[in-house]
């Protein structure tokens, strides 16, 4: 019999993965354990400021009371119905969705590559239903560089090579134009258009910030070829940039807003597809489903969820801490940091190649007690829970500095 997790040490915990874990990931070398807030504890009782928040899944940090206060108290009542049936918590909670993302109808899912799925879908449906497209000549605009999960279709239209390279072949009907390029995208909208598809800020690709107005030339663009505007969110959306969705940043609605991540509060995965009357209306029974999508449990952690979002308090404290993390950021660059791009509590920052790569300074500050993760190159991705407070960011920020000047 193996001894329990809590008596084994870091390493050895880590050599028992390698012979039964699929090596898909390839994680830091730390074991947590516990967590509460921005921090988490591993094995070993060592505390680490948490500077990446589940890529957005941990927007309220870990275990938020009224969260885990809300999944308990439906434990012991009901988790799962399928939707076979009704059950009590599921209207409830697509209302208020709806209402905080001012659109007309939910398509409750689990995880954001199911969102993405079923946008595409939905998005195929309306052209043939609505627009008149012939029958499988639908396409999809899409950006390079994009990030939108690791499905067969999805990384069909992705231009990472570790991600398409030995999984083909692909599901037709996509093409792919520069980010932040309102010229080629025009090139490439035709009358077999469905939707374009876009993540308002490109969160693996670095935390790419398009050009002011690129998103209003985006919604202008759609609505004059009569296609649909689908924004994935499920990073960048539910108060990570300092509005409810980044899209807000240029008061722009798509058509279609695919939610995930921090929509299941660091608890249980639940994403949605959200979107007008008219687009998601377009779905009969029988046409898409899932078993555990808008189950009671899901339900009842997302409306605490929404709950915390009305009030506005995390968006304003991305927002004021957005500016916390931009002054400390700035303030390292010519001193180990060449670059970087912010919006609210989300940055992308590229570091000097001559000090490492970005998995090696995400290494030196796990040491220094910081939790971050590298992206492509020597950039690294900041993404701390809204619940961050001012100092413990500058703390971050300043074990930054430690690291890159040492």
């Amino acid at each position: 019999m193996t001894a329990p997790a809590r008596a084994r040490g870091s390493q050895e915990l880590i050599r028992a993965e390698e012979p039964v874990l699929a090596h898909n990931y390839h994680p830091l070398p730390v074991v947590v354990a516990r967590a509460e807030g921005a921090w988490v504890e591993d094995v070993e009782g060592r505390r680490y400021l948490d500077m990446l928040a589940g890529y957005s899944a941990l927007n309220f940090g870990h275990r938020h009371p009224a969260l885990v206060d809300a999944a308990h108290r439906q434990l012991d009542r009901l988790t799962l119905t399928s939707r076979a049936f009704h059950h009590d918590r599921l209207a409830g909670f697509a209302e208020r969705l709806a209402a905080l993302t001012g659109t007309d109808m939910v398509l409750p899912m689990n995880t954001g590559a199911e969102a993405v799925e079923s946008g595409i879908k939905v998005a195929r449906k309306w052209a043939y239903d609505v627009k008149g497209v012939p029958a499988d000549r639908a396409t999809i605009v899409v950006a390079a560089d994009n990030f939108h999960g690791r499905t067969t279709t999805i990384v069909g239209f992705s231009t990472d090579e570790t991600a398409r390279a030995g999984f083909g072949p692909f599901t037709p009907g996509f093409r792919v134009v520069p980010y932040n390029d309102l010229a080629a995208l025009e090139e490439a909208v035709d009358e077999t258009t469905a939707a374009v598809l876009i993540e308002p800020i490109q969160g693996e690709a670095g935390v790419l910030i398009p050009d002011d107005g690129y998103l209003a030339g985006v919604r202008e663009l759609t609505r004059r070829a009569g296609c649909l505007f689908v924004a994935d969110e499920i990073q960048s959306g539910l108060g990570r940039t300092g509005h409810t969705l980044a899209v807000e940043h240029e008061s722009v609605v798509p058509d279609v807003v695919l939610l995930g991540k921090a929509l299941g509060g660091g608890i249980v995965p639940v994403s949605a597809v959200v979107g007008s009357r008219e687009v998601l209306g377009v779905l009969r029974p029988g046409e898409h489903g899932s078993t555990f999508g808008g189950n009671p449990l899901a339900a009842a952690v997302g409306t605490e969820v929404v709950e915390l979002l009305e009030t506005g308090e995390f968006q304003r404290r991305a927002a004021e801490l957005g500016t916390v993390l931009r002054e400390g950021l700035a303030a390292l660059v010519g001193r180990g940091v060449v670059g970087f791009r912010a919006r609210g509590l989300w940055a992308g920052v590229d570091v000097d190649p001559a000090l490492g790569s970005g998995r090696e300074i995400s290494e030196r500050l796990m040491r220094e007690g910081v939790l971050v993760k590298d992206t492509h190159g020597s950039t690294i991705r900041l993404a701390p829970p809204l619940t961050v407070t001012g100092e413990e960011l500058r703390g971050a920020l300043g074990t930054l500095e430690k690291v890159l000047t040492s």
